[in-house]
């Protein structure tokens, strides 16, 4: 009996010590499906629970984030080719500290700017879409992009503008915006930055109200300073900017809007802001 306990565990122990198989070497339409998310620039993350929620009865179709990196980073198995790593988001950008100052910069003041102070219930717990934080991304040789991010559904637009004069900002945000429907256009908050001091030609064209953040106190837009540095992936410092076409600038904020959410519960913006407005309309 002793001989008999002893083999048993001795096989339970080979066992214990036999490499598992992973789950995405088992299913090849798991593997499938991850690359393919991968390849959308999904993090790990975002399709582990995203995966959750579009095969919620199949367990073999679920993997934890923790696998995928694992097959990117750790295992030699060829089960997730390496060159769907550069998908990758790229190193987190540090967040400027609130003690931060904008000494020397070139600011100025805005006329009859409207306080973030006196945004309404509704902006402030992202109840009701169509409430905007807006910033612009710089890159080299003095070049930028406009970024819009609504705060309901984290949805993201891309605009591309001339230079960071106030005229060639306001008008390109005008253009884009209008093109939203009504019930998507009521507010934007922007910093104190001067390339939006024609704040009330802005909120004329376009009936979208401006708020105004506190002086250096970009975390007062925290939505927009997010996807900022979600958007450094494809615009990384250094980069000359004024190469990119509006339709080019579409096609990445496609992407952005087409990636699962935490925030969301791994839900797309594209999707949070389309049943957002099917509910109100």
């Amino acid at each position: 009996m002793k001989y008999r306990a002893s083999e048993a565990d001795s096989e339970a122990w080979a066992r214990a010590r036999r490499p598992k198989e992973c789950r995405l070497a088992i299913c090849k339409r798991l593997q499938w499906t991850v690359a393919n998310k991968l390849k959308l620039d999904w993090s790990p993350q975002q399709i582990s629970g995203w995966l959750k929620l579009r095969f919620p009865d199949d367990e073999s179709m679920r993997v934890s984030h923790e696998t995928i990196y694992r097959s990117l980073f750790i295992q030699a198995r060829g089960v997730l080719k390496k060159e769907l790593v550069e998908h990758l988001r790229s190193r987190r950008m540090m967040r400027r500290s609130k003690n931060a100052t904008t000494d020397g910069q070139p600011r100025g003041q805005i006329i009859e700017g409207i306080s973030i102070r006196e945004r309404p219930a509704e902006i402030e717990d992202r109840a009701v879409p169509g409430h905007w934080e807006g910033d612009l991304i710089t890159g080299s040789n003095n070049t930028h992009i406009a970024t819009l991010v609504e705060r309901h559904s984290r949805f993201t637009l891309l605009v591309k503008v001339k230079g960071k004069d106030t005229a060639s900002v306001v008008t390109a945000l005008s253009k884009q915006v209008r093109k939203l429907p009504a019930e998507l256009r009521r507010s934007l908050t922007w910093d104190r930055g001067m390339e939006l001091a024609r704040h009330k030609e802005f909120t004329l064209s376009t009936g979208v109200l401006v708020y105004f953040c506190d002086p250096r106190s970009p975390w007062q837009r925290g939505t927009n300073e997010n996807t900022n540095r979600l958007l450094r992936q494809y615009f990384p410092k250094g980069t000359d900017l004024s190469g990119y076409t509006q339709m080019e600038l579409n096609k990445i904020a496609l992407r952005l809007n087409q990636r699962p959410r935490k925030t969301l519960g791994f839900i797309t913006p594209a999707d949070k802001l389309q049943a957002s407005v099917a509910s109100t309309g």
